[in-house]
């Protein structure tokens, strides 16, 4: 069930680094973005795959991760993710093609739901060095980085909570666990 899938699909931040994403893998859950609905359908994205222990190795430092845990250097030490699909704009399809940032939503959670579907797991990171992506990367002009989407073998356990009382959506972790809180649907509906 779809609703299932959503909820074991987390934002991971640790993962085994002995277990390497293939490049098929990465290149299916491309594929499965590439029928997601686009603004006017102009399917102005773009997919950078990065899979290569060096290239990996140059993604992970331009790379920010949970800003909220300002006391945890993430990922940890030895737990680095083993791929990365890089979601870019086009710009020689239309100028200016950064404003569908709801495309690179869509498309985004529908690789880590693929992801997710295969084994594996990830973390979508807007937080990054876009220039220097392009120069590790060798992106083309007007090929614009928008969105880094971590991916690898999760080892780490997150667990979704009810929002505690105080109505604080901030992530946490304990005893080695994350813990998500989410609103109850009765919080969300507008009657």
């Amino acid at each position: 069930m779809l609703k299932d899938l959503v909820m074991r699909s987390r934002s991971f931040r640790s993962f085994d680094e002995s277990a390497p994403v293939p490049c098929e893998a990465l290149l299916d859950w491309i594929d499965c973005a590439r029928f997601c609905p686009s603004s006017i359908n102009l399917q102005m994205l773009k997919f950078r795959p990065v899979y290569t222990p060096q290239e990996c190795a140059q993604v992970l430092p331009l790379t920010r991760w949970a800003g909220k845990l300002k006391d945890l250097s993430l990922p940890p030490k030895g737990h680095a993710p083993t791929a990365y699909i890089v979601v870019c704009t086009d710009n020689s399809v239309m100028e200016g093609a950064e404003r569908f940032q709801k495309d690179v939503g869509i498309a985004a959670q529908t690789i880590l739901l693929a992801a997710c579907e295969s084994g594996f797991g990830g973390c979508m990171i807007g937080s990054f060095s876009p220039d220097e992506l392009c120069k590790a990367l060798s992106l083309p002009d007007g090929i614009r980085p928008q969105l880094v989407i971590a991916l690898g073998k999760p080892d780490e356990r997150v667990e979704l909570v009810d929002l505690p009382k105080d109505g604080d959506t901030s992530y946490y972790r304990k005893n080695g666990v994350h813990y998500s809180p989410k609103r109850s649907l009765d919080d969300l509906v507008i009657h």
